[in-house]
């Protein structure tokens, strides 16, 4: 049974005096557990499907399928992580991590256990007292992945999150992030540019195209690079084979990768 379902998805932006294609027959399923990753030049839909996938917009044609019910009819937690942090600069880092219990009005002393737990794991417990403005760009994104996490979401939403980082922060939180989904069992869907990010990350590459937005072809990662951690996938024999697969079907869609 797929746990993620998207049936002939398409959307229209509309305006006065027209509209524009956004995504047109997209098609996915996703099982329970798994990564996938949406690869693809700016503007060929990559986060409208996840808003779509969010409930934050109603996609014009299709269906889209949580649970084999309606995404407006589940009742599963949804995570969405994005480019920035949005953490409350007011707050301390423990009361930003809580916000999602509490607006849930989930008992926060007993969440607030879980949340500390977390930022254990992601090496941010000294600093849970402190104040946004104190921490790394790196430290802030670890901090925006455990108030995702700690509401326990079915599945998750990962919008470029590493994209504003430098390289060496971002490859150490894709490990991060790569060996906390494995250890939850989530499953997740990445929007990238980043051909190796991409590769090191998921389970399967969903290359899309623009002008409107669908699927070009699908990349199975193999199992050896799977089962490596993020950095050290970059270093396997089959990585650059699978790059070069993956960077001609982009050019000879897109011409390059914008």
């Amino acid at each position: 049974m797929s746990f993620l379902t998207l049936e002939h998805v398409s959307h229209h932006y509309f305006s006065k005096t027209g509209y524009t294609k956004a995504l047109e027959d997209i098609s996915f399923s996703l099982k329970e557990g798994e990564f996938v990753a949406l690869l693809g030049p700016s503007g060929c839909g990559k986060s409208t499907i996840l808003s779509i996938i969010a409930g934050i917009i109603k996609q014009t044609e299709g269906k889209v399928l949580l649970e084999e019910k309606p995404i407006q009819e589940s009742k599963l937690a949804i995570g969405y992580m994005l480019q920035e942090d949005y953490l409350f600069p007011w707050k301390t880092i423990i009361d930003n991590v809580l916000i999602g219990p509490k607006i849930n009005q989930k008992p926060t002393n007993e969440w607030k256990d879980t949340a500390i737990k977390m930022l254990k794991e992601v090496g941010l417990t000294d600093v849970q007292n402190n104040y946004p403005s104190s921490l790394s760009g790196g430290m802030r994104q670890r901090a925006a992945l455990v108030r995702t996490l700690v509401n326990d979401p079915k599945i998750l939403l990962l919008d470029e999150p590493f994209s504003a980082l430098d390289y060496q922060t971002k490859l150490k939180l894709e490990d991060l992030v790569g060996k906390l989904l494995k250890n939850y069992h989530k499953t997740a869907i990445l929007v990238t540019h980043d051909i190796g990010e991409a590769i090191a990350m998921s389970d399967r590459i969903l290359v899309m195209r623009s002008n409107p937005g669908s699927i070009s072809k699908t990349f199975e990662v193999p199992i050896e690079i799977r089962q490596a951690t993020p950095l050290n996938a970059r270093k396997h024999p089959k990585y650059q084979p699978l790059f070069d697969k993956v960077w001609e079907e982009l050019d000879r869609r897109e011409g390059g990768v914008k």
